[in-house]
This record gives structure tokens, C-alpha cells and sequence, in this order.
């Protein structure tokens, strides 16, 4: 029998996904000044108190990336949790939460890799980027993240590939 999670102590996220346009890679962010060797990841963040999953996804593509050409692919179902380490003391573990709770969007650039702006918000999130593959990612992120990217690359893999 497997314990239930209690989600009310896993702060509401979302990730995102966001495939080439022609090949099937994704969009990759190197993490703004965090050392290697994990500092690349997809975009990610906070979900505002009654914003729609799929607005806040939209609305963090955008503030990191600066991508507003997208079309929805999909999107995981149900909570992917993850729990903070205990050496990490950062400000969302001190508002007492054990971890994040994300679902995870797959959209489609449909836009010209101009309109990438790591700078589109003010606050910046990524210092560079780059297209990689799907199955890279769980190997580029922090460990305590990587279930989460290995159940989000099994759910989104049919994207990857290529017609």
C-alpha cells in the first residue's frame, strides 16, 4: 500500500516543455550564475493564488524566455512532486512547504528564435540556452528534481520524435 501525499505542503508549480519547431528538442536554460554541473533545466515556476495551470505555464514560458509563440502539445496528468533537500533553506522551504507539486506543459515553438529574450522580464532565470534532446534532461538537472524529469520525459517522448 502506498502512503498518500499530502499536497497542501508541496508548493504549486508548473513546468514547461518547449519542442522545436521542425526536430523535435527542446528548449534548454542554463540556470542564471549556478556552477556546473547541474545547471540546466526547462522552464519552471510559481503558480499564482486561482491562476489557470495552463496561463501560469504561458506566463513563466514567457517571463523566462521570453517565448509567446507556442501552441499547446499537452500536458502531464495529476501532481509530479518533489521534495527540497534538507540543506536547501531557501525562502520556499522557510514558508513551509517539503517540496513542489508541478504539472508539466508541452507546447510547440511556432515563433523565430528571435523572440527569445532571457531578459524579457527583468528578472533573469537563465544566463544562455540551447535546443537539446528530450532524454538529456533528467541527466542535466539537480538530482532532487530528476524523478519528476524522467516521469515528464516518459509522458512527453511522443513529441520528440520527428514525422
Amino acid at each position: 500500500m502506498t502512503a498518500q501525499i499530502d499536497l497542501s505542503l508541496y508548493r504549486p508549480n508548473v513546468g514547461v516543455a518547449l519542442f522545436h519547431p521542425t526536430d523535435g528538442r527542446v528548449w534548454l536554460g542554463m540556470r542564471h550564475k549556478q556552477e556546473p554541473p547541474y545547471n540546466w533545466q526547462l522552464p519552471q515556476g510559481g503558480v499564482d493564488e486561482g491562476e489557470d495551470l495552463e496561463t501560469a505555464a504561458r506566463r513563466e514560458l514567457y517571463e523566462e524566455t521570453g517565448v509567446k509563440s507556442a501552441q499547446l502539445l499537452g500536458r502531464t496528468e495529476g501532481w509530479l512532486t518533489y521534495d527540497y533537500p534538507p540543506e536547501f533553506m531557501g525562502t520556499k522551504r522557510a514558508r513551509g512547504y517539503l517540496g513542489q507539486k508541478q504539472v508539466w506543459f508541452a507546447f510547440r515553438f511556432t515563433g523565430d528564435e528571435g523572440e527569445i529574450d532571457l531578459a524579457a522580464h527583468g528578472d533573469i532565470e537563465f544566463d544562455a540556452w540551447r535546443w537539446g534532446a528530450l532524454d538529456e534532461t533528467p541527466e542535466l538537472i539537480v538530482p532532487f528534481k530528476r524523478g519528476v524529469y524522467e516521469r515528464m520525459v516518459a509522458a512527453f517522448s511522443g513529441f520528440a520524435r520527428t514525422a
